[in-house]
């Protein structure tokens, strides 16, 4: 069965953003997916530059072995499908990743929290669970992820009827505007009348 896909501008949106259900919940996760999964975390060819150039700014919040993998690997590294993606630390957690209390945090959104840079963290990072695939003619795709990890999550969203796509306002603004995530209201509607 295929998902169902809706068309915005140059953008496929899997209608699962508009109807189903999200809210991150890191009191029960403890930052989890900072630390499992087959890769690190997908990077835009723009935000390699970005990671260097900030790097003094998170360095200091980073843990000595997330430094020692960004000296040895490199700020990104390729993943086994050709893609950038964070470097990790043995296999494990991304090497920007720091444990507060228990949880695991982003060492780059500290620094920015902390106001010492205007780089909030990997675009992909921010926006998760959407991931995104570019295809080749340009189109963009926004695709829910599920994740076993995140079902604190999806319990937390139901709870909150908070449909994933309004949960992630912000990084959806921070990366496709605002008029984009109106187009995206507007879509839920529709979906909601038919």
């Amino acid at each position: 069965m295929y998902a169902e896909m809706i068309e915005i501008d140059d953008k496929i949106v899997s209608a699962d953003l508009l109807r189903e259900c999200f809210a991150c919940d890191i009191a029960q996760c403890k930052g989890i997916c900072c630390v499992e999964g087959n890769a690190g975390a997908p990077l835009e060819a723009e935000e390699i530059d970005t990671l260097e150039r900030e790097y003094p700014a998170y360095k200091p919040y980073m843990t000595a072995a997330g430094i020692a993998a960004v000296e040895k690997q490199g700020f990104m590294v390729v993943d086994a499908d050709g893609d950038y993606t964070t470097p990790l630390v043995d296999d494990a957690e991304c090497a920007y990743a720091y444990e507060e209390n228990g949880v695991t945090l982003c060492a780059i959104e500290k620094a920015w929290a902390e106001g010492r840079t205007a780089y909030r963290k990997p675009i992909s990072c921010h926006l998760y669970p959407i991931r995104l695939v570019r295809f080749s003619n340009g189109t963009v795709g926004l695709n829910y992820h599920r994740w076993s990890v995140c079902a604190a999550a999806r319990e937390c969203g139901r709870r909150q009827g908070l449909p994933v796509y309004k949960a992630l306002e912000e990084p959806i603004v921070r990366r496709f505007g605002e008029e984009f995530y109106k187009a995206l209201e507007a879509a839920e509607e529709l979906l909601k009348n038919r």
